[in-house]
């Protein structure tokens, strides 16, 4: 006999289905978690498989094959395809079938919740109107957030009354932080439900990666040949122009105007759009490093190896590899427009957050940070420390409230 909505499946475990686009190898650690938990039978539902088949991202400008595993772990199926460009956009994937995916051969709902990553695809809204069809409640997480790209006030208009509509179908938000969580406020009100869902990385690997990390320091160190007794200021991410790695470069040449002995290296990780400008603003700076795109698993050798890692972007939601860092007791400077500062940096302690665009602020933050090594290696102990309360266990007990709350039938 099959479940009644609202009741649990037989087997007493509450099934949620999770509709995202690909698979992300920042989620799939967090899946195989939560696939872990006794009373929830986790199902995803991916639009593409690009992600694991190989790929050429846009941002990084590199053929891409993750080296971490993205499906192990936890039960997953691939909707059948109507359109996939392999990359995303608003219509691309686009899956046929997620209503029928979503309902049992006698018309009763499959599942007891309905988590989707996202709102602005063809997928996610059809997934959403599926699930209000049937019944089921709908819980959404996504990165918006209200410092956004200027839009004319026609545009934000729209948005506004776009979202409003939206609201009426979804059971819940699971904000990633602070500013997140200020955005479902915003546009869904004060008194909508949110049930924090940190974003999050796998800190023990990072931290795992980072202890064992030692032979792979010494490596690196021969490889881009940095004298020891030099501090270390990394840059790691993709080189696109929002990511202002050029503020970067200009702080760390006035950083080396003040004569700071010793003076430091600048180590950038990563390809993409802007590296030929990069390289060419850097062609009468010694000291500079360009390391290429680097997999997911060599990065804590990175972290361990700089003393600072800085991250200057412009419209950066969140930034998950300021996580990493922090996992690996790296301390962290990060512009106000990177999402996670207000939640895991405090100013002097586990690194700074400076106006965006300020280079001279940026210079301030780097050189206070480099004052010793016992001031960045304090700062990168206040680091790991914070990141220790931003992982996968808040984010359980987070679903886990979302889900008592939705189906009244979990315990939180």
């Amino acid at each position: 006999m099959k479940p009644t909505p609202g009741e649990l499946s037989s087997t007493g475990r509450l099934r949620l289905a999770y509709v995202v686009s690909h698979p992300i190898q920042y989620q799939a650690p967090l899946l195989r978690r939560i696939a872990q938990e006794p009373d929830i039978d986790l199902t995803v539902l991916f639009g593409s498989d690009f992600s694991i088949r190989g790929y050429k991202d846009e941002g990084f400008g590199v053929e891409v094959t993750w080296d971490i595993p993205l499906l192990d772990g936890y039960r997953s199926e691939f909707l059948p395809n109507l359109r996939d460009t392999g990359g995303l956009s608003a219509t691309s994937p686009i899956s046929r079938g997620i209503l029928k995916r979503l309902r049992n051969s006698d018309g009763t709902p499959a599942f007891d919740a309905l988590w989707v990553h996202g709102y602005a695809s063809v997928n996610a809204l059809h997934a959403i109107l599926a699930a209000n069809a049937l019944g089921i409640p709908v819980l959404l997480r996504a990165e918006s957030w209200l410092a956004d790209r200027s839009r004319s006030p026609l545009k934000l208009a729209i948005k506004s009354a776009f979202l409003k509509v939206l609201r009426h179908g979804i059971a819940a938000t699971l904000p990633i932080g602070s500013v997140n969580g200020a955005y479902w406020a915003h546009y869904f009100g004060e008194d909508f439900p949110q049930f924090l869902v940190p974003y999050a990385v796998d800190n023990a690997y990072f931290a795992r990666l980072a202890d064992r990390s030692t032979d792979a320091v010494e490596t690196l160190r021969t490889q881009f040949n940095l004298e020891p007794g030099r501090p270390i200021i990394l840059f790691a991410s993709k080189l696109q122009t929002r990511k202002h790695c050029d503020h970067l470069v200009e702080a760390y040449r006035n950083l080396l105007a003040s004569n700071k002995t010793p003076s430091p290296y600048l180590l950038i990780v990563g390809d993409g759009e802007e590296r030929a400008n990069l390289e060419a603003q850097c062609r009468d700076l010694p000291g500079v490093r360009f390391a290429g795109f680097q997999n997911q698993s060599a990065l804590p050798a990175f972290f361990r190896l700089a003393d600072v890692f800085v991250l200057p972007s412009r419209h950066e939601p969140w930034g998950l590899i300021v996580n990493e860092a922090m996992a690996a007791s790296c301390p962290v400077i990060v512009s106000t427009d990177v999402g996670s500062g207000p939640d895991l940096v405090t100013n002097g302690v586990e690194g700074f957050i400076f106006p965006v665009g300020d280079v001279s602020a940026l210079t301030a933050a780097l050189a206070h940070t480099l004052l010793s090594p016992e001031t960045s290696a304090a700062m990168g102990e206040a680091a790991r420390q914070r990141i220790a309360t931003w992982g996968f266990e808040q984010d359980i007990l987070g679903l886990r409230n979302a889900l008592a709350f939705t189906t009244r039938k979990l315990r939180p």
